[in-house]
């Protein structure tokens, strides 16, 4: 029997759907969804295994011009993930018009024999001879190897995918899968659960807080029956905290509730969760806080 295994960068701009890709591919919740651009900051493997192929997905921050040292780490992940990867699959949204700059990035985007898959996200929204056009205007990049029309939300072409990747993929006589077969992600629980909250909190505050907001875990303690965590939501400034915890509390309540219900499910047991709201000013542009929560250069 053949085997096969590979890494596949997920690329794309801020929106593209790249988390919701990976999450639908994988078939369980790997990297948290947000309308708010640039919500994934950290490279999150999603990996697929069957019988004889591993895909270890890599979920990548969107795309986008650096203004701050979170952006800068958030771009090396980017990188890092492009330089390590035997398929890169950009991710292009269908519902948009392609500007002439990502369309020159996508032309530049292979610099070596690595294969480019681009994928047209969130087909669902539109018409599908709205997307002829959009084919024609990238078949015009001559170093594009498939383009695959796909819905993440309907599940539709998402084989077609697979079965793209695969052919590109490096192939063994050998089993030489990278994870345990019962691994759906490379990320701890403890990982997990700092961005479900921080899931929630950009879920509840859409439009009063921008993304200026980092989650640190302080506790995490499994007990037989129940799960006990502290968890800080950071934000930049003491008017970003009033908001977050709202009038009397009410809203760092539903924050907690509605994480709560989903980091349950993650850990199989009740969960006893215990928020608190700290300003720690300018910690996206501050070196030592960005070490503290996580977002270390070195890592790299």
């Amino acid at each position: 029997m053949e085997y096969k295994c590979g890494y596949v960068a997920i690329l794309g701009k801020p929106n593209a759907g790249k988390s919701t890709l990976v999450n639908c591919l994988v078939g369980e919740k790997v990297a948290i969804v947000s309308p708010k651009p640039q919500t994934t900051r950290n490279n999150i493997l999603g990996i697929i295994t069957t019988d004889n192929y591993q895909i270890i997905l890599v979920d990548t921050p969107g795309i986008h011009k650096s203004k701050n040292a979170l952006d800068k780490y958030m771009m090396k992940n980017v990188r890092s993930a492009i330089g390590g990867a035997s398929v890169n699959v950009y991710l292009v949204d269908s519902s948009k018009k392609l500007s002439e700059q990502e369309f020159n990035y996508i032309k530049n985007l292979k610099k070596d024999e690595t294969p480019l898959i681009v994928v047209l996200s969130k087909i669902d929204l539109i018409k599908y001879e709205e997307v002829l056009p959009l084919i024609a205007k990238l078949d015009e990049i001559k170093t594009i190897d498939e383009i695959i029309p796909i819905s993440s939300v309907k599940s539709k072409n998402t084989r077609e995918l697979i079965d793209a990747i695969l052919k590109y993929i490096p192939s063994s006589e050998t089993k030489n899968f990278e994870f345990d077969e019962d691994y759906y992600t490379n990320k701890s629980v403890k990982f997990l659960v700092s961005e479900i909250i921080r899931e929630k909190t950009l879920y509840f505050l859409q439009d009063e807080i921008p993304h200026g907001i980092s989650v640190v875990i302080n506790r995490f303690e499994e007990k037989d029956k129940i799960c006990v965590i502290d968890a800080d939501i950071v934000c930049e400034r003491d008017s970003h905290k009033s908001i977050i915890i709202g009038k009397r509390g009410a809203m760092i309540k539903s924050i907690g509730e509605k994480s709560r219900l989903e980091i349950e499910q993650l850990v199989g047991k009740k969960v006893l969760l215990n928020l608190f709201v700290k300003t720690k000013k300018g910690w996206r542009e501050n070196q030592n806080y960005l070490n503290e929560f996580g977002y270390k250069i070195e890592d790299l």
